[in-house]
């Protein structure tokens, strides 16, 4: 990798290479001026009215609490089939213009299920969006339905909507598991994941983030996950890493999300260099970008300037999270093969040894 004369020219390369994002919630994607694009929408009357209130609500984020209330004051926006689109459609443009060719987007369904609208319709009104975007800039979105840890009621219902061949033919790819890991463990939602996985829906919970390794071996043995969202405690836990480095669990690493929500105290500090240390497979995330004030672009310019991370091992990522995702084998091959020849270009055009 080159060195300091060089590295404007690698942090170019870091913003024009194709990107894989495994970890981006919906929820947490609208901005300040899509906030209030919507609430005007739908005659809301919100305590944060303009788009500096709003930016201070979201730079207020500072754990776990500060988080919950600035995601759910976005939620709240999203109150018809139109206003989903619309989300769905400015978060694609953000991704085209970070060069994000595939997503993996979680979202909430439980967060909507007060304002009258079937899963279905929300779903539908989504891929509407999701359509429009592979159209006009080839970015290609799947979706992956969170279930809330803290509130477990609707759980079988989510499940079988999720397992259901419109939504399997709708994108919906895994099952997630969001929310407060505290109080409410994995082994709680053993049954449901059971169920999903009998109809072949793959499990993709949370785990791991500011909580114990505990968290993260009681998710393996009771939900036999085949990707950990953050997963970022098992650097506490030396047999747990080595279990993680030899089966090779896909870890969702998120840097600012940590950082914002206290985990660590700054980049320097995430473990992300110890997990690559120790050979696990691990992708880089936004989490929430809109309320983190983060792209995925500055997530990778920060694994190389803070972390370490080196060129080839940011490539290598990349390449992970493609083998990583719920892509079809077939469609794994045809990304694989699109991104290996982009970066090669890249390195060309940004004056980089291979």
């Amino acid at each position: 990798m080159p060195s300091d004369s060089a590295s404007g020219w690698v942090e170019s390369y870091i913003a024009a290479m194709p990107k894989v994002e495994l970890h981006v919630h919906l929820e947490g994607s609208i901005t300040p001026d899509m906030l209030l694009t919507l609430a005007e929408r739908n005659r809301l009357n919100l305590d944060c009215d303009t788009t500096d209130k709003v930016t201070s609500l979201y730079r207020s984020i500072r754990d776990f609490d500060t988080f919950k209330r600035a995601l759910l004051f976005g939620a709240r926006c999203l109150q018809c089939p139109e206003d989903f689109e619309f989300a769905v459609r400015r978060l694609g443009k953000l991704f085209a213009a970070q060069n994000i060719v595939y997503a993996e987007v979680y979202w909430t369904p439980q967060l909507h299920a007060g304002k009258g609208l079937p899963i279905q319709i929300i779903l539908e009104a989504m891929n509407a969006g999701r359509s429009e975007i592979q159209r006009e800039t080839g970015v290609e979105i799947r979706w992956i339905p969170d279930i809330v840890r803290s509130y477990p009621a609707p759980a079988y219902q989510v499940v079988k909507w999720a397992t259901s061949e419109q939504a399997r033919n709708g994108g919906v790819v895994a099952l997630g598991l969001a929310g407060p890991e505290s109080g409410f463990p994995a082994q709680g939602f053993a049954g449901v994941f059971s169920l999903a996985r009998a109809r072949g829906l793959p499990a993709n919970p949370h785990a791991g983030e500011g909580t114990s390794p505990q968290s993260i071996a009681e998710t393996l043995k009771s939900l036999e996950p085949c990707r950990i969202g953050h997963g970022i405690s098992a650097v506490e836990d030396p047999a747990l890493l080595c279990k993680l480095a030899q089966t090779g669990l896909p870890l969702e690493i998120c840097l600012t999300s940590n950082v914002r929500l206290g985990h660590y105290s700054d980049y320097a500090a995430h473990p992300l260099r110890h997990l690559l240390d120790a050979g696990c497979n691990v992708s880089i995330n936004t989490d929430d970008p809109a309320l983190f004030g983060t792209t995925l672009t500055e997530e990778y310019q920060h694994a190389a300037r803070e972390c370490g991370v080196s060129l080839p091992e940011i490539d290598q990522i990349i390449l992970d999270a493609v083998e990583a995702s719920y892509l079809t084998g077939a469609e794994k091959s045809v990304l694989r093969s699109s991104i290996v020849r982009q970066q090669s270009e890249l390195k060309l055009e940004c004056r980089i040894q291979q």
